[in-house]
């Protein structure tokens, strides 16, 4: 089993649209798995239905018990978070602040106070329009935890897999650097990083490689949009080639892709175009490059 994860330093790069349409390319050979929980968006492409869900818990916060509260306000003194403010005279819990370390639990002389596990999402898997399965998830608004719910697609894309007899999961990551990014690429054969000609997306396309070299995984990239500045452009191959990334392609600007989204399509399914054959084309440069490691293992 190989696994491909796209990510991009930035939002905006054109990541979900090209991961989207890898997926049409790989049809019933390629399990699905949106790890970009944050923000999920590849159902408006893939078109799932939602065949299964289950509530996510994962960590604790606090939760005073006002009848047993004799507001003695320890609680309050030891909350480092500032988690506990008094409102109509009551020792309540602020949610957002309480980062859920059991210290008011441990403190409390009346055992008014308990740590209570949360949900923080959602997770589903679902048919998809390419006739295979995408796993995908919900993240809740406000909460934390998001690399864990990251782990649970993951691991539940490569169950999926491994019961279908399925070679490849490609994995929709979410952009930046942070937790939910380092999840991602837990297990990862190859990184396709996505980003545009614009000083922003040079600077975080340095910023998310020097993650994922830190992992020592192979990388290739996509410059999307690289007929709009070709002074970056040229920047970001000197980049590529100092670091000895594989340049898979760059991607022309073309209204159609954004068409094609507007009517809940990749641009796989927009008729012929430019475009679409660059995408088939590094579509069977990834497969040459997984080939190529496992025959090197």
């Amino acid at each position: 089993m190989k696994e491909i994860v796209v990510i991009s330093g930035k939002g905006g790069t054109g990541k979900t649209s090209i991961t989207a349409s890898f997926a049409l390319l790989g049809e019933k050979n390629v399990i699905v798995a949106d790890c970009d929980v944050d923000a999920a968006d590849m159902h408006l492409l893939l078109q799932p239905d939602w065949h299964f869900s289950e509530e996510f818990f994962s960590g604790v916060a606090a939760e005073i018990d006002q009848g047993k509260c004799i507001k003695c306000g320890k609680c309050a003194n030891v909350c480092r978070f500032h988690a506990i403010p008094v409102i109509d005279k009551k020792y309540v819990i602020n949610n957002l602040n309480c980062e859920g370390c059991g210290y008011c639990y441990q403190i409390c002389p009346r055992d008014a106070i308990t740590m209570v596990e949360q949900n923080v999402g959602k997770w589903f898997v679902s048919n998809i329009k390419t006739g295979s399965k995408m796993v995908h998830a919900r993240l809740r608004s406000g909460a934390d935890n998001s690399g864990k719910l990251v782990a649970k697609v993951k691991n539940e894309a490569r169950k999926i897999a491994e019961k279908n007899g399925v070679g490849w999961i490609l994995v929709d990551g979410s952009p930046g650097i942070g937790c939910p990014v380092v999840s991602s690429l837990s297990g990862a054969d190859l990184v396709v990083l996505v980003t545009e000609p614009s000083v922003s997306g040079l600077h975080d396309l340095e910023r998310v490689y020097e993650l994922t070299k830190k992992f020592h995984l192979p990388s290739g990239c996509i410059i999307n949009k690289a007929d709009i500045n070709p002074e970056v452009v040229g920047k970001i191959k000197t980049f590529l080639q100092k670091e000895n990334i594989t340049h898979l392609a760059d991607l022309p600007y073309d209204e159609t892709f954004t068409k094609a989204m507007t009517f809940g399509k990749t641009i796989i399914e927009s008729g012929e175009s430019e475009i679409k054959n660059t995408l088939q084309q590094i579509w069977k440069k990834i497969n040459n490059l997984l080939t190529d490691e496992r025959e090197k293992s």
